[in-house]
């Protein structure tokens, strides 16, 4: 097992990476306010490791509520996390009630939210299942739901106090879902590392065939760097936006495709070769750059080229995004590998040349 501490002073939080943590409740234990917890998951992820979880919390003496939603992105809104509170409610949860997320990002999103909210505040532990959500979104206490307008548009910053990525669930995880993770583990390199950049060039190979050692790597040093960005800016005012490359274009793929139909990490993927020709398009990195890029994309089996649903339609989604101030769209650009930046300085006949560019037709 492999730990690291996202430092926020006294909400400081540990995350332990490595396989068979599921049923290891001494990791859990130290982190419940009262020995009651409710354990949420999915229809898809509940069979295969609900009981993994629950077992050895039950025989440690732990009372379990289990909360079971429907699967997928298009459950992540508020009609999904009203269900989350009917149960809690019925189940009679109190104030030092611990809620346990156990899937992936949507059901991390959806229980940190709901812990966020319910009671005004209970505390709550992140139980990733899938690497996209134990490199990223278990980390840093973004919570949330999605609207039809625009995604994780409502939603609280609330840390969790503990997550743990036991990386056999890692195993049962389809190629499409594993792909979509690599993303998010390759825009560290991008944005921030690029010694990790140049690893995961040599080690693709072994991450998209599963091999354990070097899956807890990328996961390790991914973690690395999402806790040192969020020790740094918790609440996004500065460093943090840029653990968004990719995600202005990307989360405007999601909303136009109907979510649930683009993988996040598959929109984030061909949203970060749309950033790429972008930088490029400025002067600030080189063509042989953007190739680099594409062809790690590739190896990973990600989308390198988004749907084509028009640049007026790109821009009116992208002008709902959760970073654009004073009106203007800010975009997290390149300066370099390794090197990224935050900027409102795009001409408008540069953006419009990108989002006509590099597309594939729509399949939603």
């Amino acid at each position: 097992m492999q730990s690291l501490t996202v430092d926020l002073g006294d909400r400081s939080y540990p995350i332990h990476i490595g396989p068979g943590l599921l049923g290891r409740a001494e990791l859990i234990l130290p982190h419940l306010a009262a020995r009651n917890v409710a354990i949420v998951s999915n229809t898809t992820v509940a069979p295969l490791y609900m009981q993994r979880l629950a077992a050895p919390l039950r025989a440690a003496g732990v009372n379990i509520t289990e909360v079971v939603l429907p699967d997928g992105e298009a459950f992540k809104n508020l009609d999904t996390l009203n269900q989350v509170f009917d149960a809690l409610l019925r189940a009679r949860c109190e104030r030092k009630t611990t809620l346990i997320a156990l899937g992936g990002g949507v059901i991390g999103d959806l229980t940190g939210f709901a812990a966020a909210t319910y009671l005004r505040g209970v505390p709550f532990i992140q139980v990733p299942t899938t690497l996209l959500s134990q490199v990223d979104s278990s980390v840093g206490g973004k919570t949330g739901v999605n609207h039809e307008l625009g995604k994780n548009m409502i939603g609280a910053f609330y840390q969790p106090r503990l997550v743990l990525a036991d990386t056999d669930t890692l195993q049962t995880l389809p190629d499409a879902e594993l792909a979509a993770g690599l993303a998010e583990v390759i825009k560290y390199g991008l944005i921030r590392d690029l010694p990790f950049l140049g690893w995961l060039e040599s080690n693709m190979e072994s991450l998209v065939g599963r091999d354990t050692d070097a899956l807890i790597e990328a996961i390790l040093r991914s973690c690395q760097n999402k806790a040192e960005v969020v020790a740094e800016d918790e609440h996004e005012g500065g460093v943090r936006a840029l653990l968004n490359l990719g995600h202005t274009f990307g989360h405007a793929i999601e909303t136009a495709a109907g979510y649930g139909n683009w993988l996040h990490g598959h929109a984030v993927a061909a949203g970060t070769l749309l950033a790429a020709e972008t930088s490029l398009g400025l002067g600030w990195i080189s063509e042989a750059d953007v190739v680099r890029v594409e062809a790690l994309f590739h190896r990973a089996g990600l989308p390198v080229r988004a749907p084509a649903y028009g640049v007026e339609r790109y821009l009116d989604l992208m002008a709902q995004d959760k970073k654009v101030e004073a009106g203007r769209i800010r975009f997290i650009l390149l300066k370099a590998l390794g090197e990224a930046v935050v900027s409102s300085a795009v001409p408008p006949e540069l953006l419009q040349r990108v989002l006509s560019g590099r597309f594939i037709q729509p399949t939603a």
